[in-house]
Parts: structure tokens; C-alpha cells; sequence
């Protein structure tokens, strides 16, 4: 049985904090094991980790969907565990050095995102697709963080479906574009 190993890489982006995780992926004849977490690894590439996870949530995603930008005061790691999404990232941090930075990435099983805490954190399932998000304090209705409206067109995101083909939540079309906060 041959196996075949990748390891863990991580990338800095243009965004101070946010990081860009290929897991490590094992995989043989049977399958494949990706490693979502592992402290030590982690540790290892310097990516910060919380004291714990306090929540972890799948969102199940049709395509189109387009969810967020949403920036709660909690760091995050974001992954899918299935499907393929684009995802886009916004520093809206008072007083950061990336403030107004956007980055964007195509999204598949075996890429995450460490998002700092402050940065807004969106995706659009290019197909189904299962969204997870790891916090590192558990979230609230109404905790402290910032939204911006995912259709500014002055953060200039190339969303990869529009027209009839996106789907929007009312409450995020609502948010505020970057330059109102």
C-alpha cells in the first residue's frame, strides 16, 4: 500500500495575522486523514492558538450562498469539510497597518484560515459545501465586532456568482459598506 504524505504549510497574506493553512493530509489506498488541528503543529508554524475552541460550527452552504463579512472580537480558524467556496477577508481594525486590506482565496478540504480577531471573514459556496468555524470564545447574538456589506464595491471582491446565482442574506446586503464604519 503506498501512502503519501503532505505536510502542514502556512502562508502570511496581506492581511497583518491572517494566515493561509494547507493541513497535513495522509493518504493510502483507502482514503485520506487531514489534520484540521493539532496544537503542536500549530505551535510549530507559529499560527496563535487559544487557550480552547470554546465553539466549533458547521454551516451546510447551497451554492451561491454567500455568507458574511463579519468581523466578531474573537480569533477564529475557518475550513470546509466539504465542497468548494471563495472566500474574502477584510481587516476593518482600528488603527491596524493592514486596515482596508482585502484578501481573497479559493476554498477547498485541506485549506484554512487563521482570521484574527476584528477581521471580517466571508464566503460564497461555489458548490455545497460544509463550512467550518472554530472560535476561540463562544459566540453570541450581538457580541462586540463589526459587519461590512459583501457587495461594497469599493473593496472591489471579484465574488465568482452574482445576479440570480447569489444568495444573500437581507441582514447582510444591510451592513454597512467599509468606508460608513
Amino acid at each position: 500500500m503506498s501512502v503519501r504524505v503532505e505536510d502542514m504549510s502556512v502562508a502570511r497574506t496581506a492581511i497583518d495575522g491572517l494566515l493561509l493553512i494547507t493541513t497535513k493530509t495522509v493518504t493510502d489506498d483507502r482514503g485520506t486523514v487531514r489534520e484540521f488541528f493539532r496544537t503542536s503543529g500549530f505551535g510549530e508554524h507559529e499560527v496563535p492558538v487559544p487557550e480552547r475552541w470554546a465553539q466549533v460550527n458547521l454551516t451546510r452552504t447551497v451554492r451561491g450562498g454567500l455568507r458574511g463579512l463579519h468581523g466578531e472580537n474573537a480569533d477564529k480558524l475557518i475550513g470546509l469539510a466539504a465542497g468548494e467556496a471563495f472566500g474574502a477577508w477584510v481587516d476593518a481594525r482600528p488603527g491596524s497597518a493592514t486596515r482596508g486590506a482585502v484578501v481573497t482565496a479559493e476554498l477547498r478540504v485541506g485549506t484554512q484560515l487563521f482570521v484574527p480577531a476584528g477581521v471580517c471573514n466571508g464566503f460564497q459556496a461555489v458548490t455545497d459545501c460544509e463550512y467550518l468555524y472554530c472560535f476561540g470564545v463562544e459566540w453570541t447574538p450581538g457580541m462586540a465586532g463589526v459587519a461590512v456589506n459583501p457587495l461594497d464595491p469599493a473593496l472591489g471582491i471579484a465574488w465568482p456568482l452574482t445576479g440570480d446565482d447569489a444568495l444573500v442574506s437581507a441582514k447582510d446586503a444591510a451592513a454597512p459598506m467599509f468606508a460608513e464604519l
